[in-house]
């Protein structure tokens, strides 16, 4: 849960009504290799020469940024052109804290923000958290939660991260706020025509059925504990029909291992920026798959004004998903197309491209490519039929 030196820095006394918002919020920047800032400002070189700041202090003290280019912004001359992203995350819709641990849902936070800035071939640089806090966790919890965070920032290089905290009537709320620069080199890519290549970095739908198995979990849990409710009743407020015995309430899930981990603690590739440089090329355009390929699909569709061909036996999908997919009696295909939680990222490669990007992104699959705009956007099956891609919703 916590390591040593958060263990040392978190007493029992600490809670929201004793330490009050401001030390609450300092006590968790100890916690971390951060100086507390009020707002994430890219670092800004201007034309007299003055220097880049990493946010705005609040009376601490400046670490200054590395400036290399007069009168642009950039992280570390990385770019002058300024990406940026936002996700808002809620308790019951987005995650739920039955079976999400704490840090696992920190961690994953900030990755949900960072894939968004790498899909757009950004460098990430700073990070704004704020923290709607419900009345049922206290400071503890919440450290565990900034620790998970703390973790993924440190992972992925993060320079500036502003924190603040607030009430919350309804669960716990995540909001997140990311900003980066985009190379110089990756700042133009090619406009996306059709033919052009459609590519995702991972198998799909390994998320989902994690999700499909804690799910199913809890409502055995729930079922049980149902039954000892029910039980403990006086005799003669029972009901009249037997109650039937419950399932184990702390099952083994170890067969489940692997999708547990897709959905619990995902991992993206946060080199994937430096790999397009070393290439020499940008893709056209990036999607974040986290609502489903289907989704992410409409939205290319959208945005280019293309339609898109995604054949579906070109659709990675990991072995432990049809095993999942057989004992729950569900197509593998749906989990892959319309799941979510899958964190991969989906790029469109120019077609004169096929062969650099084979040699260089050979973890990538080819799953289809863009296509003329009446013909909309379509899966296509082994037999050659086409069908309309649906996105239903996550």
């Amino acid at each position: 849960m916590y390591s040593e030196k958060e263990k040392d820095e978190i007493q029992p006394e600490d809670t929201f009504s004793l330490l009050g918002k401001q030390e609450a919020i300092d006590k968790l920047y100890s916690m971390s290799p951060f100086s507390r800032c009020g707002t994430v400002l890219m670092p800004l070189c201007g034309a007299s020469g003055a220097d880049g700041l990493e946010g705005k202090p609040d009376g601490k003290s400046v670490n200054k940024a590395d400036c290399k280019s007069g009168g642009r912004a950039g992280v570390h001359g990385r770019g002058s052109v300024i990406g940026s992203a936002a996700v808002l995350l809620s308790e019951g819709t987005d995650f739920d804290l039955v079976y999400t641990p704490l840090k696992h849902l920190g961690y994953k936070s900030v990755l949900s923000v960072l894939g968004e800035l790498y899909v757009r071939m950004t460098v990430p640089y700073g990070l704004s958290v704020r923290i709607g806090v419900s009345s049922k966790l206290d400071f503890p919890q919440i450290a565990e939660l900034w620790s998970g965070m703390v973790a993924a920032l440190k992972e992925h290089g993060v320079s500036a991260v502003s924190l603040d905290l607030l009430p919350s009537l309804n669960g716990l709320v995540i909001s997140l706020s990311a900003v980066g620069a985009v190379p110089d080199t990756l700042a133009r890519p090619a406009e996306p025509n059709s033919m052009d290549l459609i590519c995702v970095s991972d198998n799909l739908g390994s998320a989902y059925m994690g999700l499909h198995v804690l799910e199913r979990e809890k409502a055995a849990f729930n079922a049980s504990a149902a039954g000892l409710r029910e039980r403990a009743k006086p005799s003669g407020m029972q009901t009249e029909k037997p109650v039937e015995k419950q399932p184990d309430p702390q099952p083994d899930l170890k067969k489940y291992e692997y999708l547990l981990g897709a959905y619990l603690r995902p991992e993206i590739r946060g080199d994937i920026v430096k790999a397009f440089e070393d290439a020499g090329f940008a893709p056209s355009c990036g999607y974040f798959v986290r609502n489903g390929l289907a989704d992410a699909v409409k939205r290319l569709s959208r945005d280019t004004g293309l339609g898109a061909k995604i054949y579906v036996d070109r659709i990675p999908i990991a072995d432990k998903v049809f095993d999942m997919a057989d004992e729950i009696g569900m197509d593998p295909l749906a989990a892959a197309l319309n799941g979510g939680d899958d964190f991969r990222y989906l790029f469109v490669i120019p077609i004169g491209l096929h062969d650099v990007f084979r040699r260089d992104f050979q973890t990538f699959d080819i799953i289809g490519h863009l296509a003329q705009t009446d013909v909309g956007t379509v899966v296509v099956t082994p037999e050659g039929a086409e069908l309309p891609l649906k996105a239903q919703g996550w």
